[in-house]
């Protein structure tokens, strides 16, 4: 099979359109979470925010790149694909995708801009990062994509592949 990178998503023989695979999707949605989680629970338990700054910096970049640069580059769907190697690929459109990682870049990029420019730490910014790994967990966990969601619902082109066949229903 002979796939070829877009400057979003991926060519394939069978779509006309720009793709992803779902499954390297929620894989890279999962090492985020690993990493939200345990820098939400070091800051809401001991008040030292610098691994959630971590996150949110790793994460912001990583958004960047596949916003900007392209899908091929981003270091956790590197290791995504890696690791989903040997499945067979679920292919869901891009367009969603786009939705989705333009609003986790949007939330990043206001957490960072609290925890870094303005130096807040407490509720507020766990709050945020909080709604930010619920939406990692809903991705990884169950294939539910919540920037998909508000694409399906209020783009004018609607996709035609979503995780799980959910375009259908």
């Amino acid at each position: 099979m002979t796939i070829q990178h877009t400057a979003f998503g991926i060519l394939t023989p069978e779509h006309k359109h720009p793709v992803f695979n779902e499954r390297a999707v929620r894989g890279a949605a999962g090492l985020f979470l690993m990493l939200g989680v345990s820098g939400w629970m070091v800051a809401a338990l001991t008040d030292d925010f610098s691994l959630l700054r971590l996150f949110g910096v790793s994460f912001m970049i990583d958004m960047f790149i596949r916003l900007f640069l392209g899908q091929r580059f981003s270091p956790t769907l590197l290791i995504a694909d890696f690791f989903v190697r040997n499945q067979n690929p679920e292919w869901v459109d891009a367009k969603p995708k786009q939705t989705a990682w333009g609003i986790g870049f949007g939330m990043m990029l206001l957490a960072c801009f609290m925890m870094g420019w303005l130096q807040l730490q407490g509720p507020l910014v766990l709050a945020l990062c909080a709604v930010c790994m619920v939406f990692l967990f809903a991705e990884a966990a169950f294939g539910f994509c919540a920037g998909c969601w508000l694409h399906k619902r209020f783009a004018k082109q609607k996709p035609e592949l979503c995780s799980g066949g959910s375009c259908q229903r």
